[in-house]
């Protein structure tokens, strides 16, 4: 118990500061996870979103203990010198005749810091077992390589040691946890995925919440795309003609007309499925309409999906308020 003591002892910042960061973090990763639980299930349940959440504490925790502390200072490893790599996977038994068994808490904590990973590969995202080692392999050589190349050179030298040791330990830890969750899924299978071409007609606020997001990433990088082209083409124009042309404001129009092809044409053509929406497996189309009703319903919903581009965050907030009430948008009572 003492050396276990001993061991956790010299990690307690390190758990400190992925505690720190796991608010940041889940708060940056909220969208994005949003958006994978929707397209993976078809909905968003519970036990996905704590499971999800609990998956960044790991990583952020799985990257404090091996990673932290950095350097710091004028001298000492990674500044002034460097820690030799330890390619000899034979070494444990050298260690074991000179340190007897206070080797063991570091053995074994190698594993078991890996064995959430295992079980995340395969109970959260469902990989098999082979893509679940290649998985923690991958992680652990990744891990080995950062503290190997002082952080990739943001340090001159290894400012920790580079284990071969450590990486097959990790990968034996994967394995491992990913036999956990073969077991558990005998005793309590996990929930059914969407199936393919799966799409809801009823969305929630946040579901339409995530589209939109997905939906503005897609334009805005467009736009960016487009703008520049734009920008080069005018640059390559005679002087007069692009004097002239430069003081059109290309980013708004490319901008607007991009929106309007992702919120409306798009949509229009696809049953009411944006890019993003179609991820989300959503259809902006509550009900079917034909004629006239559908051309003012998506006439309707580019006005007010306009606003919230415009007046963010208060329209957002507006329609949050009216989707509490109403259960549904302003547009689909068209």
């Amino acid at each position: 118990m003492a050396l276990i003591k001993r061991f956790l002892s010299g990690y307690s910042d390190n758990f400190l500061l992925a505690l720190t960061l796991w608010p940041a973090a889940s708060f940056a990763l909220t969208l994005p996870i949003l958006a994978y639980l929707y397209h993976r299930d078809g909905r968003l349940k519970f036990a996905s979103v704590v499971s999800t959440y609990l998956a960044v504490l790991y990583v952020l925790g799985l990257g404090c203990f091996t990673l932290y502390p950095l350097p710091d200072g004028t001298s000492g490893p990674g500044i002034t010198y460097g820690v030799p790599w330890q390619l000899n996977p034979l070494a444990p038994i050298s260690d074991f005749a000179r340190e007897g068994l206070s080797v063991l808490p570091q053995i074994a904590f190698n594993v078991v810091f890996f064995v959430p990973l295992g079980f995340i590969a395969g109970r959260l995202l469902r990989l098999r077992f082979v893509p679940s080692i290649v998985l923690g392999f991958a992680a652990s050589l990744l891990i080995e390589a950062a503290q190997g190349t002082g952080l990739f050179g943001v340090y001159p030298y290894a400012y920790r040691t580079a284990d071969v040791d450590d990486l097959i330990y990790n990968t034996s830890g994967a394995a491992l946890g990913w036999l956990c969750a073969a077991a558990l899924a005998r005793v309590l299978p996990p929930g059914a995925l969407a199936e393919e071409g799966e799409v809801t007609h009823a969305p929630g606020f946040i579901r339409r919440c995530v589209a939109f997001w997905l939906d503005t990433l897609i334009i805005g990088l467009l736009s960016l795309v487009v703008s520049g082209a734009v920008s080069i083409m005018l640059w390559n124009l005679p002087e007069g003609i692009a004097r002239d042309l430069a003081g059109t404001p290309w980013m708004l129009v490319v901008m607007a007309l991009l929106f309007v092809l992702v919120e409306g044409v798009l949509p229009w053509m696809h049953a009411g499925s944006t890019p993003g929406g179609g991820f989300v497996r959503m259809s902006c189309e509550t009900r079917e309409r034909t004629g006239v009703r559908r051309v003012a319903f998506y006439l309707a919903r580019l006005v007010v999906l306009g606003a919230a581009y415009l007046f963010i965050p208060f329209a957002w907030f507006a329609l949050a308020l009216f989707y509490l009430v109403a259960r549904r948008m302003p547009y689909d009572f068209l």
